[in-house]
Order: structure tokens, then sequence, then C-alpha cells
């Protein structure tokens, strides 16, 4: 029988939070024990799929005995709250994207997790899939020789009974925005792990095809990256597909180019060939199997994705190191995409971000 290194509890009851769940039950070591949602009966519901305790008071949720490790995963504006009274209760911490919806918010809750000793992890898991390490390895190893551009595009969709399912989707204070801050959040994140800091931005959006929300469902930004090498962003939910459209990136160098889809690649073009390039796209090219990426369904997301995310995080506070999303690196989404939005505000002017 496998030890129990870490007791878990989940904050949230929500979609996101089934895939934490899945993803914890998946895992070695690792007992998923309790869970928390103001609604007595979400948090009673939630508790009796996933066979552990389910609270709709936050300190008794807090006090669960044994529960060493927090995930959150509840309305991006409260993450803060969240994980501030997980820290002051002595619990690591691994947090859903974004980590809060501005920078000062992200910046407070470094602050307290360091403070109190306690670990903090974003979520980013599309980190954590195997085309990532390969792009990245190839882009370290100079494959693509001068890298001069990157297009990062999320063409997605989400139906407007989407957008009505709760008061806070949509909004300033609770949602951090919309396309970019909500769903473009992962790919933005993937491109900066990938490519780099972002040295300036200039930027256009608005909503466009949906009601009665306050952030933007549509947005263009153009990017100078600290390498020198340009880029745009193209971010949307307005883009209908029933089975919904790959998010993808695309980075070209004066020794080749490499386009991931989601978590396969489509093209795989480089100068100097080597002999592992053909085992690479057989085992990793657009022909093999895909993951669910959420592209036009939310719930159509693999747990597994977070699974390795979840395991690097538990593995790092196993052996005293950060994770591999530490504050610091789950800011830089956020930080970027604030820029955006205010390029936007400032009828598309430069940003600088350093």
């Amino acid at each position: 029988m496998t030890e129990v290194k870490h007791r878990v509890g989940i904050i949230g009851a929500g979609v996101i939070a089934d895939f934490h769940a899945q993803a914890l039950q998946a895992m070695q070591g690792v007992e998923l024990v309790a869970a928390f949602a103001r609604n007595p009966d979400k948090a009673s519901a939630f508790g009796a799929k996933y066979g552990c305790a389910g609270y709709s008071d936050l300190e008794r949720f807090l006090r669960h005995q044994g529960m060493n490790v927090v995930t959150v995963g509840s309305v991006s504006g409260v993450h803060l709250e969240h994980v501030r009274s997980a820290a002051y209760a002595g619990k690591h911490v691994i947090c859903e994207k974004p980590l809060e919806v501005t920078t000062d918010r992200v910046d407070e809750m470094i602050r307290v997790c360091e403070e109190q000793g306690v670990m903090l992890s974003g979520i980013f898991p599309r980190r954590f899939n195997d085309s990532t390490s390969i792009f990245k390895n190839a882009l370290r190893k100079g494959r693509l020789g001068k890298v001069v551009l990157c297009d990062t595009s999320i063409k997605w969709w989400r139906t407007q009974e989407y957008y009505d399912s709760g008061a806070w989707r949509g909004s300033w204070d609770l949602d951090g925005g919309g396309a970019l801050m909500n769903q473009s959040i992962h790919t933005v994140d993937l491109m900066l792990h990938l490519m780099g800091e972002v040295r300036a931005v200039w930027a256009s959006g608005g909503l466009e095809a949906h009601e009665g929300i306050e952030v933007e469902d549509v947005a263009v930004a153009m990017l100078e990256f600290e390498s020198g090498a340009r880029g745009v962003i193209q971010a949307s939910t307005a883009c209908y597909s029933n089975t919904g459209l790959p998010a993808s990136i695309h980075i070209c160098g004066d020794q080749g180019s490499i386009m991931m889809v989601d978590d396969k690649f489509s093209v795989w073009d480089l100068k100097t060939a080597l002999p592992e390039d053909e085992s690479i796209l057989a085992e990793h090219g657009l022909e093999s199997e895909s993951a669910g990426a959420g592209a036009a369904d939310p719930k159509a997301i693999d747990f597994q994705w977070h699974q390795r995310n979840f395991e690097d995080a538990l593995g790092a506070l196993d052996k005293g190191r950060p994770p591999s999303v530490d504050g610091s690196e789950g800011r830089k989404a956020v930080e970027l995409i604030t820029a955006i939005y205010e390029s936007i505000r400032e009828g598309g002017s430069k940003v600088p971000l350093r």
C-alpha cells in the first residue's frame, strides 16, 4: 500500500474543481480529504461524489485534520482571499490560473505565502506536456536559429449561455477579463515559457458577439520580445466551431519553423534534420491522438494535464525546492495580459513592460 504523503483539500466545487479531484485521485501518495464550497448543497454533493468531506465553512475546512495542501479552484477575483486564508492556516497552495486578476493582488499573494513559509504554485498544465518540453529543448539548442516571429492563436467559442450561467462571468472584478484573462491565459503563458519576456505591447480589442458582459470576446496584440523577436496574439471566444478550434503557437527563426497545435506538432520544418525528428513527429505529430483542450467546451479538458502540474508542485514540496510554476512565474501572464488591456483602453498605444 502506497504511503500517503499529502492530504489535499479543494476550494471550489465548480467545473475546474472536478479536474482537480480527478487529477488528485489518480496520483500516488496523495489523498483527497476535503472540499469547500459556499453553498452547503454543492459542498455535500461534491464530497459525496469524490468520497471526501464537504464543508461550507472555510475555517472548518482549513482545520480538517491532517490536510497539508489546498488547491484553489474558486472564482479568479477571490483567489487572494482563499490563498491568504490557506496560508495563514499553514497550508501549501496550488492555485488555478490566473493567480489573481491584477499584479498587485498576485504580489500580495506571493508576499503572504513567503511570510507564512508555505509553497505557492500556479496551474498552467500546458507547460507539462511532452510536446512543450520537446519544443523548449529545440529552442534551447538553437535549432530554429535566430528566432524572429511568434504567432499565438486562441480562436475559441463560448455561448451566450456560458456567460449567463454565473453573475461573475465576464466581469472585471471577479473574472479579471474575458477571452484573454480567462481562456487564452494558458496559451499566453506557454508563449512566455517558450519565447521569454515581452518588452512592449500594442493592442486592440472589444466585445463583438456576446451581450451583458463587461469584458472582451476578441483581442489582438502585437508584441516585442526582449530578445528582439516580434509576435502576435489573437484571442477570442467569438469564433464559432462545433468541435472547437485548437490553440496554436508558431515560432519561426532563420533556421527553422515549429508550430504546435494544442499539444501536437503541425509543423516541424528545420534546416538541419536530426535522426530524432522522425520519432518526434510519429509520437507527437498532428496525426497522433490529441487530448481534450476545452476549445469549444470548458468541460472537455483532460485531467491528466492538471495531474502533471500537481505532481511537479508536490514533488517540489517533497524536495524542498520551488515548483516550476511558482508565484513569480504565475505572475508573468497576468502582467502581460493587464498590459494588453491597458493598451486597448488607450486606443492601441504602446505599453512598455520593462
